[in-house]
């Protein structure tokens, strides 16, 4: 016999009848009652990869009177984290990213300098299904990003106040349809961790760049000891209002590519939610006087 506490008697089996409008309206019902609840978010995080996911982990755990929005382009979440390199299983971090690893409960294989996940898709699931169990968290995926809101600043100057969103589908489909607008998140703090320069990566990095706001710097070549500890150290705020994590930093930074190790995207994660629990207070006051 399997391990159950449910017993069934298939000769008899039948589920519980239902309409078929009852499930459109309970999803319905929550999802936009989520909108209209998250349309007003403390913090935004942009991508749920491995450091967007690990930032919200930490933010929504140290500050639970926040209220956390987590925007994925994809339907899946996990980013470049379902696989390790060259689309194989396992997943290297380097050390002291074990630490974290070891918070989460998960198993892994050590090595001298790293460790190894048995599966990276184990790693983010796991880190996934932690963070969504939180009470002031919400995922909006299949919704991509496709502006910024900015508000004026008392220096004259601006600063990120929002994200603009849609849905994935919509976005792709701009070139080819009637325009079809957008909605809108207001946030006091933006972190964005969209990955290098891809369809939808880097977008935030991108949009300062194309105001003239910040200027951009090509990825460098492959160099995982460089690039890891650059990632890491060089996470930051790096324009008011606006937090970036993990590869996104280097198409404003000339970080190096680091391929498959995963070590930095954590500990990226982990440094931007405590950079974003130092600002917010500044950020959240700042906002309140601009209304």
């Amino acid at each position: 016999m399997y391990a159950t506490s449910a017993v069934y008697d298939w000769d008899t089996f039948k589920f519980e009848p239902i309409r078929e409008s009852q499930v459109s309206r309970a999803m319905t019902r929550r999802y936009f009652k989520d909108l209209d609840t998250y349309a007003e978010s403390d913090i935004v995080i942009v991508g749920a990869g491995s450091s967007g996911l690990t930032a919200a982990y930490i933010l929504a755990r140290a500050r639970p009177d926040l209220k956390i929005a987590i925007i994925e382009a994809n339907v899946a979440v996990g980013g470049g984290c379902f696989l390790g390199g060259q689309l194989f299983s396992s997943m290297v971090l380097r050390k002291p990213a074990d630490n974290f690893i070891k918070e989460l409960g998960i198993e892994y294989e050590e090595e001298e300098h790293f460790i190894v996940v048995k599966h990276a898709a184990l790693f983010i699931t796991k880190l996934c299904s932690k963070v969504l169990e939180l009470p002031n968290v919400k995922l909006f995926n299949a919704t991509c990003v496709e502006d910024l809101i900015t508000r004026p600043t008392e220096d004259g100057k601006v600063r990120v106040a929002g994200v603009v969103t849609n849905w994935t589908l919509v976005s792709m489909h701009h070139d080819d349809q009637s325009c079809m607008d957008p909605n809108t998140i207001n946030a006091k703090i933006i972190i964005s961790c969209t990955g290098h320069d891809g369809p939808m990566g880097a977008f935030c990095v991108k949009r300062l760049v194309s105001q003239g706001y910040i200027n951009r710097n090509q990825m460098g070549c492959l160099d995982m000891n460089r690039a890891e500890d650059a990632i890491v150290k060089n996470t930051r705020e790096i324009f008011p209002g606006l937090i970036v994590a993990g590869m996104e930093l280097s198409e404003c930074d000339s970080c190096n590519r680091m391929g498959p190790t995963f070590g930095a995207m954590v500990l990226s994660g982990v440094k931007a939610a405590e950079e974003a629990l130092n600002i917010y207070e500044t950020r959240a006051k700042q906002d309140a006087d601009s209304y």
